[in-house]
């Protein structure tokens, strides 16, 4: 018994720190406040696997990654399209095909070393947009006015199509 008030106990006198940590991650007071709501649940929901005399503040930092990461991978599986139709009708069937084809390898080779040769400024925006961040939250998480974020993108696209439009044609 004594071990479940101490377990408490330190949950409750972790949560402005999980909560700080959340925002870093969410960028979102809301969704700071579902994040942290989340991990305190899955951490009274398995105290029995805690080990007393362990870091208890790293153990729920764990715990509060995994389920952000978790979450986000699952926003991104709900927005990706999966083409049901017999023919792949609705996917460019050679980018989209699943076989990786030299020309498709070498493609992404050299978008990646254009990319790669940018400025941080402009390679990190773009990486996070191509991840799926949206220009909203990239311009939240990096601390740059939308617009910034936009050009940043748009140029490394220009920048992308100018060097490989050898490699297109």
């Amino acid at each position: 018994m004594k071990s479940n008030l101490s377990f408490r106990k330190n949950l409750v006198g972790v949560q402005d720190e999980l909560f700080r940590f959340a925002f870093k991650l969410t960028a979102n007071r809301e969704e700071a406040n579902d994040l942290l709501q989340e991990t305190s649940l899955k951490a009274l929901d398995n105290e029995d696997k805690y080990m007393p005399d362990t870091n208890f503040k790293g153990w729920m930092y764990t715990i509060m990654r995994n389920i952000f990461i978790n979450n986000y991978r699952k926003v991104i599986r709900e927005q990706t399209y999966v083409d049901h139709t017999d023919n792949l009708f609705h996917l460019n069937l050679p980018q989209d095909s699943g076989f990786e084809s030299t020309e498709g390898a070498f493609d992404l080779k050299e978008m990646r070393r254009v990319v790669n040769g940018l400025p941080s400024e402009y390679r990190q925006p773009f990486s996070m947009h191509v991840a799926g961040f949206k220009y909203r939250e990239i311009a939240e998480k990096l601390d740059l006015p939308l617009g910034t974020v936009k050009s940043r993108i748009f140029f490394t696209r220009q920048k992308l199509q100018d060097e490989l439009r050898d490699f297109i044609n």
